[in-house]
């Protein structure tokens, strides 16, 4: 199944976070790259663990593992082992929505305990990024698909260094303007008809953030994380970690 495959050079950057050795008993050092390559199956088809192909060895096996490897954060040291370079001339932010699959609901404590809301579109999550100059993936926060896109801003540029700022009009929020001011960072966010006195923005620069639009179109394809059919913000947080990390790396 080639198309599910790491290839060698994403392997090298994610091999040396893989826990335990091939030596261990149990599933806790069998094969790290196979391993890998069956969540991919997963993520990209979004099939359920249960329909996982035998190649990859037993569904159960392979979902608990998984398991072990979100708590113990493997999958975030895998993504920032990929995203240790960005060009941060500028950084872009945007949102995307996900609807939730019916296979990503009833988590214990139901809906309210996760990032999944009651919007237009049914039971979704909203994905909230911020990526670099190239539009690879720097970081991002999961919401409720009913919140304003500028409530999860912060976090995401605190302590990142970018000389502009490019985002549409959702973004166009007083606090914003000034967070940037205060940084020397360039404004290059679309102004909102409603603005008093709408700041002059580079055009020829914003049309640069179509790059953010196609990180979010080679997330969705993979279609585990297109339709939310994580039960837990926690497993679903690493599944778009492990997918940016190959996007990242291509």
């Amino acid at each position: 199944m080639p198309r599910f495959c790491l290839t060698d050079a994403q392997w090298a950057k994610m091999e040396p976070f893989c826990l335990g050795e091939p030596t261990d008993p149990g599933r806790t050092g069998s094969d790290g790259r196979l391993f890998l390559e069956a969540i991919l199956w997963i993520a990209r088809t979004g099939s359920p663990w249960r329909d996982l192909p035998p190649a990859f060895g037993k569904w159960n096996t392979v979902f608990k593992r998984f398991r072990d490897w979100v708590k113990a954060d493997v999958f975030k040291r895998m993504f920032d082992a990929a995203s240790d370079d960005p060009d941060m001339e500028y950084a872009m932010i945007d949102a995307t929505i996900v609807k939730v699959h019916r296979h990503g609901q009833g988590a214990k404590g139901g809906p309210q305990s996760q990032a999944i809301g009651k919007s237009k579109g049914g039971w979704t999550t909203k994905i909230l990024a911020l990526t670099d100059a190239l539009g690879n993936l720097v970081r991002f926060v999961l919401l409720p698909g009913q919140r304003f896109d500028t409530v999860g801003v912060a976090p995401l540029i605190e302590g990142v260094e970018f000389g502009a700022l490019l985002a549409d009009k959702a973004f166009d929020s007083d606090w914003i303007i000034t967070e940037l001011n205060k940084r020397g960072a360039q404004i290059v966010i679309s102004q909102h008809p409603r603005r008093s006195a709408p700041i002059a923005i580079d055009m020829e620069l914003y049309k640069a953030r179509h790059l953010i639009q196609n990180f979010f179109c080679k997330l969705k394809e993979f279609r585990r994380i297109a339709l939310r059919a994580d039960k837990t913000d926690q497993s679903f947080t690493a599944m778009i970690r492990l997918a940016a990390a190959l996007i990242n790396s291509r």
